[in-house]
């Protein structure tokens, strides 16, 4: 067995080896030394480099990765990729340099070809979007699943080989890692590899040298803005992983059009392929001509030469016209849903899902969709989806109380409002019951979301605790404050009451002591995370853990029993 690793440093147990040549050769670098050395991996951290590798010396956010020359060498590194910069710092090393003016710009397809083009052999899904990724790809690779593939996941939660679980610590990882990850895949006979794929991760380059055969998208709200400059940029970056002009494109594009930006790409996309067929239908017109024959075949082959990218599939849950929507009621019932989608063949196909939430049912159809595109009988992908759990979205702690306790991962406004109405609705449907919302915000990201977030929670509930989230480098009071002024911004009779509790512990204390039989506590914002970041040091801490334990000690008071050993918890 390999050496556990990160995710972002998982390999083929078999190395490549590629001449230094053929790297040269696709990135027309200039080299200084000799090019007679055989490379057998790509690394960017000097600290994972191993024997054979080439060192990526690229530009940094803080600094130059060539000040890491030396160590990466003294590892074993063969040769070294950078920019001009990059060998000024280096300076007379025993190793070949490449010099290239946009070093990063290269990397992916650079390590795309030192692992063979693992891509190529696999059936790679990419779904983004704002929210639902995680869950759409947990739907997904159960749909592949039920057909008998052997699949692969990278994302938020985890990354998955072979059954083999490790966290993930990027939502999509650097392009040495993925490339490097793919190629164990294939090593290991996956068939299909599901992956969420971040604005960020478009933006930077970090699926380049992909080959994508689905790219799905869930739907667009605020986030990511102090990574953006506004909502077209962090349009742009999704819109990468669809357009036929980007060097990611996916073969096919599978679009949710529940939202004005899902409307819009799929309008795009539609209008660029009808673009293409007419240059493709013109082109084989002149060809024709030229030759004085029928184009018929003509335009065919410059059709197939496409590779698919013809007119995105779209899927809607809000009636609008698609290629799959549903039919009929949504039924709910005990935290399940049940729906019939209409798919583009215009048969009828049931769904079932354990998840509760109608921006599930967007997931859900997203997700059979997508395992369509993917080749996958949907007949045989949607019943796969009701055995779906996924870790940190909408999971909960049960310990015996007589009220609903939820944890979930919403950590954006239309994530959170869409919680907090699922669940409001949930009490509807009950007939009684309150609800407590424990939310905060994370440091050191978008500040513009935080009054939303407090705005979207005190909207529909009945009690808003204000916390820490990740403060990070951040004063937490001062995030917590934008947070709390969002929910008292509204009316005071449409709003929750509101409370702020700066330790997280104590604020999901508080709020399980306020519940009463039939009530609802949501503890928002960071789902499966383990871990609590406070100026730079990482503290465990898992809400589903801590809500678990401060429910056995409230059930524990509560208990008639008067000796300890006739306490049982489950």
């Amino acid at each position: 067995m390999p050496e556990q690793q990160s995710p972002q440093a998982l390999r083929p147990d078999r190395a490549p080896s590629v001449p230094l040549q053929a790297l040269l050769d696709l990135t027309g670098a200039t080299l200084l030394g000799s090019p007679n050395v055989n490379v057998t991996g790509i690394e960017q951290r000097s600290s994972a480099v191993r024997q054979g590798d080439l060192f990526a010396a690229l530009p940094g956010a803080n600094a130059h990765g060539a000040r890491f020359t030396a160590d990466a060498i003294a590892r074993g590194a063969v040769a070294v990729y950078t920019d001009a910069a990059g060998a000024d710092q280096i300076g007379d090393v025993d190793v070949p340099v490449l010099i290239v003016d946009a070093a990063r710009a290269q990397l992916g397809e650079l390590s795309a070809e030192i692992y063979g083009h693992p891509s190529d052999k696999l059936t790679i899904i990419g779904i983004t979007g704002t929210s639902g990724k995680t869950t759409t790809s947990y739907l997904v690779e159960a749909g592949l699943q039920a057909a008998g593939l052997s699949t692969g996941l990278i994302g938020t939660i985890e990354t998955r080989i072979g059954g083999r679980r490790v966290p993930s610590a990027l939502t999509t990882p650097e392009a040495p890692q993925l490339h490097a990850m793919f190629a164990a895949m294939v090593e290991q006979g996956v068939d299909a590899v599901v992956m969420e794929v971040s604005s960020h991760a478009l933006a930077l380059g970090r699926v380049d040298g992909v080959r994508f055969a689905v790219g799905a998208f869930t739907n667009l709200s605020q986030d990511h803005l102090d990574f953006h400059a506004d909502f077209e940029d962090y349009f742009a970056a999704k819109r990468l992983l669809f357009d036929a002009n980007s060097p990611v494109a996916a073969r096919t594009s599978v679009i949710c059009v529940d939202d004005a930006w899902g409307k819009r790409l799929a309008s795009d996309l539609a209008a660029q392929a009808q673009a293409t067929t007419t240059a493709a239908e013109l082109a084989a017109q002149a060809a024709a001509a030229d030759l004085g024959s029928e184009p018929h075949t003509q335009a065919t082959d410059a059709d197939n030469q496409r590779t698919d990218r013809s007119a995105p599939i779209t899927v809607s849950t809000t009636g609008d016209a698609a290629s799959w929507h549903l039919i009929g009621d949504i039924k709910t019932a005990g935290g399940e849903q049940e729906f019939t989608a209409r798919t583009p063949h215009d048969t009828e196909l049931p769904v079932r899902l354990r998840l509760p939430g109608r921006y599930n049912v967007a997931n859900a159809l997203l997700a059979v969709a997508t395992c369509a595109a993917a080749g996958v009988d949907p007949a045989t992908a949607a019943p796969a989806l009701a055995t779906v759990d996924v870790p940190g979205r909408m999971q909960r702690v049960e310990r015996g109380q007589d009220f609903l306790a939820v944890v979930d991962y919403a950590h954006k406004p239309a994530a959170v409002e869409s919680v907090v109405a699922t669940l409001r609705g949930h009490l509807t449907e009950a007939g009684s019951g309150r609800l407590a919302v424990i939310v905060g915000a994370g440091g050191d990201r978008d500040a513009a979301k935080r009054p939303l977030m407090g705005a979207a929670a005190a909207r529909e509930a009945d009690l808003v605790i204000v916390t820490d989230d990740n403060p990070r480098s951040e004063d937490p009071a001062a995030i917590r404050a934008a947070v709390a002024a969002g929910a008292l911004a509204l009316p005071t009779d449409h709003r929750a009451e509101i409370r702020e509790i700066g330790d997280r512990a104590d604020a999901i204390a508080a709020a399980l002591a306020w519940a009463r039989t039939g009530d609802v506590v949501l503890v928002a914002g960071k789902g499966h995370e383990s871990g609590q970041e406070v100026n730079g040091v990482k503290q465990p801490f898992d809400d589903r853990e801590v809500l678990a334990r401060h429910l056995d000690s409230l059930l524990a008071q509560q208990s008639p029993a008067t000796d300890s050993e006739d306490l049982t918890v489950s």
